[in-house]
């Protein structure tokens, strides 16, 4: 394995044109409604938790005052269920009037006045996934128009009662509209998750022209084994998926679901990591009232949110996977540096990881290596072999310096692009701390 693969989506990003509106240069963050609480509409008996304006302010004002917004969380995201089963007398969607009963505007203008910003959820088709009025073809201009006017910052637009021929109409009729009501509205497609996901029937060229991020697989589920199907299915397509990443444009593995009930806090922080590796976008989904210490030092690890929010945008990818259930992620980052994740796969016991950092392609020199979870930080030469223990499905994650000494610059042929690398300049693998 070559630096020059890993290179690959740099150069790449170079050649792919991004949607022209300016939002979403690093991966956007912030909260989400639909994992945790669904499709709830019940407010009579379940007013603290159904899908109601009262929701959304008490988790915006959780990210304004609990140190979320300061670390990158500013979306606060309506999902299914937040509209009126009928549009209004001008054919304009409204929200439900018992549960949203300042409609839309005011909780953009309560979001705007915290620093933070709204996004909505809308369908390409007839219904939305949840049985409320979706956009078909001939309503995309009013309801994009409608989203502006109450002055929303990002549209998340689903595909449920719509067709292929439809979609390929719709998804890019509603990126003009939008464009053209001269409001930046961040646009998240799931276009490619009806389509399998992979081409040809996916045009990731396209996709990057006129979405700022796309759901490309399923939706995730609060269990391990979701996280890690998702997991897999990323980085066995890694290949494709990378070239399509960059600033602007970001793959969406789904929310993040650290801080609910399925997961351990081993496998919190392996979601966490492996989506930051990913460039993923970070939604979670979870109760910011009542979320535990212990998932909200995952959710506010500094190191992982740079690390996640590099301005290069480079997505990362899996540079090993052994038999023995370890598995090794690779991310290069700014300024020479990168992120290297051991992940481990066993559920019964601990797994003792042996390497060096020349086994891992790093070049020639001595990296500065900061272990993200524990705050450790050492210094290793490229062939010193170290040994890194790694929980049952869980992570090590390190930050990597660029090498103290840097090399000459070589050129590696990759297919048809020439790449140029920085020999010791581009991206380090962590060590172990013994």
């Amino acid at each position: 394995m070559h630096l020059a693969v890993f290179l690959l989506a740099s150069t790449l990003s170079a050649i792919t044109f991004a949607l022209d509106n300016g939002e979403m240069r690093t991966p956007p963050m912030g909260w989400l409604a639909w994992e945790r609480f669904r499709c709830d509409i019940d407010c009579k008996n379940d007013p603290k938790n159904c899908i109601s304006e009262n929701l959304f302010i008490d988790m915006a004002d959780r990210l304004a005052e609990d140190g979320w917004r300061e670390l990158g969380y500013t979306y606060v995201n309506i999902d299914d269920c937040w509209a009126s089963m009928e549009r209004d007398e001008n054919g304009r969607l409204q929200a439900d009037p018992k549960r949203f009963p300042g409609g839309i505007p005011r909780l953009s203008r309560y979001m705007h006045d915290r620093g933070l910003k709204l996004g909505i959820y809308g369908d390409m088709g007839t219904h939305t996934c949840g049985g409320y009025p979706g956009t078909p073809l001939d309503k995309i201009e009013v309801d994009a128009q409608t989203f502006a006017d109450w002055e929303v910052d990002m549209l998340k637009f689903d595909g449920c009662y719509s067709n292929a021929s439809e979609q390929e109409k719709g998804y890019p009729l509603m990126s003009k509209a939008l464009n053209a009501t001269g409001r930046p509205i961040g646009y998240s497609c799931s276009w490619p998750a009806y389509q399998g996901g992979l081409p040809p029937k996916v045009n990731y060229t396209q996709l990057g022209e006129i979405c700022n991020l796309w759901r490309n697989y399923g939706d995730i589920q609060d269990s391990w084994g979701s996280v890690l199907s998702i997991a897999d299915w990323f980085f066995e397509n890694q290949d494709i998926l990378i070239p399509a990443a960059g600033p602007g444009r970001w793959n969406d593995p789904d929310m993040l679901v650290v801080g609910d009930f399925g997961l351990s806090m081993d496998q919190s922080r392996s979601q966490m990591a492996l989506w930051a590796i990913m460039a993923a976008p970070l939604f979670m989904s979870n109760d910011l009232r009542t979320i535990s210490s212990g998932a909200r030092n995952i959710l506010q690890n500094k190191m992982i949110i740079s690390i996640n929010q590099d301005p290069m945008g480079i997505q990362g990818r899996r540079i090993v996977k052994e038999k023995s259930h370890i598995e090794v992620f690779w991310r290069s980052l700014s300024n020479g540096a990168s992120a290297l994740v051991f992940f481990s796969r066993r559920t019964d016991m601990p797994y003792r990881y042996q390497t060096s950092l020349s086994k891992l392609n790093y070049t020639t020199g001595s990296y500065k290596i900061y272990d993200v979870y524990t705050d450790q930080t050492t210094m290793l030469k490229d062939t010193t072999n170290f040994v890194v223990s790694v929980n049952p499905t869980g992570v090590v994650m390190w930050y990597v310096s660029a090498p103290a000494k840097l090399h000459e610059r070589h050129f590696y042929k990759s297919g048809n692009l020439m790449e140029s690398v920085h020999r010791g300049d581009e991206n380090t693998i962590p060590r172990v701390f013994l």
